[in-house]
């Protein structure tokens, strides 16, 4: 059979970044993120997440094939933000939500 070993689907190679970052060089504050060994659960997760920063003016991501492993996600900003400032604190706001989604599972199911 010629399908990859399914390992491949979620451990990044060695001397492979786990995200890489490409600014727009025709539109001004815009950029693409590469995250490999991610999917459509983590690209919906995080656009979503980018669409309630009043900043963000485009995001959105695809899986350029289904055989690589990997997620482009793609935003634009305003001005008073940056597309890494963009995508840090939507990182950093959807650990907190899990934080706290976690904190009330542990509370009611201990």
């Amino acid at each position: 059979m010629n399908a990859p070993d399914r390992y491949e689907r979620f451990v990044v190679p060695e001397g492979t970044k786990k995200v890489s970052y490409e600014r727009d060089t025709k539109i001004i504050n815009a950029a693409s993120f590469t995250i490999e060994r991610e999917e459509h659960t983590i690209g919906n997760i995080l656009r979503m997440q980018l669409h309630r920063d009043e900043n963000v003016l485009f995001a959105g991501y695809k899986l350029p094939h289904p055989l690589q492993y990997k997620i482009i996600v793609r935003i634009h900003t305003t001005s008073q933000s940056s597309p890494m400032q963009a995508y840090n604190q939507a990182i950093n706001d959807l650990d907190k939500e899990l934080d706290t989604l976690k904190s009330a599972f542990e509370v009611k199911h201990l």
